[in-house]
């Protein structure tokens, strides 16, 4: 079982970048994948970025591609969500959630949640 905790959310202005977090803890984590997703007001949970811990291969979802980077600290302990040139269409609630193996496009192969922080980005 893998624990994960989310930090780094807040309000910014349309434009704007922003950094997000996902500490993780627990065994054997190089077997697992992290990823990214949101869920706006009224819209279901939706992917936006994943990335395999052991390679630190990472994918995005078409509406993020050039602007979101997902990367992986030294111990591989500790998931990063860069997000750059931010627009109000990615205000959510951001969570992130581990799959043992690679990374999979549906949400039910996740089976490790953290408990999701706020991304607004407004004027």
């Amino acid at each position: 079982q893998v624990h994960l905790v989310e930090s780094g959310g807040g309000l910014v202005q349309p434009g704007g970048s922003l950094r997000v977090s996902c500490a993780a803890s627990g065994n054997n984590l190089d077997y697992y994948s992290i990823g990214w997703f949101r869920q706006a007001p009224g819209k279901e949970r939706e992917g936006v970025s994943c990335i395999k811990l052991s390679t630190g291969n990472g994918r995005y979802e078409d509406s993020v591609k050039g602007r979101f980077s997902i990367s992986t600290d030294n111990a591989k302990s500790t998931v990063y969500l860069q997000m750059d040139n931010l627009k109000p269409e990615d205000t959510g609630t951001y969570y992130c959630a581990a799959v043992f193996g690679y990374c999979s496009v549906r949400l039910s192969d996740f089976g490790s949640w953290g408990q999701g922080i706020q991304v607004t980005v407004s004027p």
